[in-house]
């Protein structure tokens, strides 16, 4: 931090400018869409000099990512609390599904930079692809828990790819006026969501 103008560092006291320019990041997507995010706009939701960001990002794409990848961790946590307030494992499914498709509703600019990011590279998200503590193998290990054959990679995956690709799906759709009814008949949007998940049949294989 020692290359950031002393004016501030003086205005950031708690020496954390990269968190700080997230965090305006994420505000002005929120307040008005990633057409108005540019280094220079961040730097004036923060409070900084418009040359400050670039000691963190050297362009809005790395700044991008890092607003997405602190959108999967934020996901990864939500699932995490879904999955421990789940009744049974077999619950744990549709709990995951209510929760993606919750955290979609109520980030929904952090949410689209998620994938924008990832959709620009052709890949899916990196927090997706690699390691063992991420979003997808939170499902998979769900679906293992529930009966899926861990040694059956290809149904596995399968199965894992189908659960993620309706709580995206169900995401997508979740505002269209359509369901509006379907909604108070089943008693509130969470509701609704629940009752979504609980009739796709994505349970797995038995073993």
């Amino acid at each position: 931090m020692s290359d950031i103008p002393a004016t501030d560092a003086r205005r950031y006291h708690h020496g954390d400018l990269s968190r700080a320019l997230i965090d305006a990041a994420r505000r002005l997507l929120e307040a008005e869409g990633q057409s108005a995010l540019s280094l220079r706009a961040v730097a004036r939701e923060a409070g900084v000099s418009p040359a400050a960001p670039y000691h963190h990002f050297k362009d809005k794409g790395e700044l991008l990512d890092a607003v997405a990848q602190e959108g999967w961790t934020l996901l990864d946590a939500a699932l995490v609390k879904a999955k421990a307030e789940a009744p049974d494992i077999h619950q744990a499914l549709t709990e995951l599904g209510v929760a993606y498709v919750c955290f979609a509703r109520d980030n929904p600019a952090l949410y689209r930079v998620m994938y924008d990011t990832a959709r620009e590279k052709e890949a899916l998200p990196e927090r997706m692809q690699n390691g063992e503590d991420n979003s997808y193998s939170k499902v998979r290990d769900v679906l293992i828990e529930a009966g899926g054959d861990p040694n059956d990679s290809l149904d596995l995956e399968l199965a894992t790819s189908a659960a993620w690709c309706s709580a995206h799906g169900l995401a997508e759709m979740a505002g269209f006026k359509q369901f509006d009814h379907l909604k108070d008949a089943c008693g509130g949007e969470t509701a609704f969501f629940r009752a979504i998940f609980n009739h796709m049949g994505l349970a797995p294989r038995r073993r």
